[in-house]
């Protein structure tokens, strides 16, 4: 498993639902060209060159507290690997929109969608990333993360909203140096990154049993 990649791979995974969901709403119809972006909000256009979009951004991570598990040793107790490093992942999801009413439409139909999706199951994560393989847009990162085997994780992935007080959310805003905008925050719980090195320890233990 290319660990590396799981980052990118969830951020990836839910702005495919997103975007997916967008295309069934018929509520989108009359708003015109509404877009899925995934930017730190400073980067997005607002005021008179606002567009109708939604914007989820990865903005935190934190370490996963509930996730328990010692290292792998060798017989002479030297560390061979570390055990997988759980995070969480907080994101901003923010709904912008040209006219009256759109912001509140977009925002109040990707919570219900999430909410309908309390998990990643390994098939959606497939699904998303397959789609993502294929894509050829120039500077797009998406064709590397279907190597990210996202799907195979020994966890599945959950993901909760996390209801910020008014005081975090305008620090969070005001960290940002940008207006604010109508803003829900969730998590996703758990993403595992693990240890690349290959346990030449271990076949080293093996072939001295063998020999012996």
């Amino acid at each position: 498993m290319r660990s590396g990649l799981a980052i990118a791979s969830v951020t990836a995974v839910l702005k495919n639902l997103l975007d997916n969901e967008l295309i069934q709403l018929s509520a989108t119809a009359s708003m015109g060209d509404v877009s899925i972006t995934v930017q730190p909000p400073d980067r997005i256009s607002t005021g008179a060159e606002e567009h109708t979009q939604l914007n989820l951004w990865l903005y935190r991570l934190t370490p996963n507290s509930g996730w328990r598990r010692s290292g792998t040793f060798s017989t002479q107790a030297d560390l061979l690997e570390n055990p997988p490093l759980a995070l969480d992942l907080h994101y901003l999801l923010t709904a912008y929109g040209e006219r009256d009413f759109q912001a509140e439409i977009l925002l109040g139909h990707a919570i219900q969608l999430l909410h309908e999706t309390p998990i990643l199951t390994r098939e959606t994560i497939r699904i998303a990333l397959a789609s993502g393989s294929s894509s050829r847009a120039s500077g797009t990162a998406l064709p590397l993360l279907s190597a990210s085997n996202l799907a195979d994780q020994l966890e599945q992935i959950k993901i909760s909203p996390e209801f910020l007080s008014m005081e975090e959310m305008s620090k969070l805003w005001s960290t940002l140096q940008t207006r604010s905008r109508l803003s829900v925050t969730y998590q996703a719980s758990m993403v595992l990154i693990e240890d690349r090195r290959v346990n030449t320890a271990t076949e080293d233990d093996a072939s001295k049993a063998m020999i012996s």
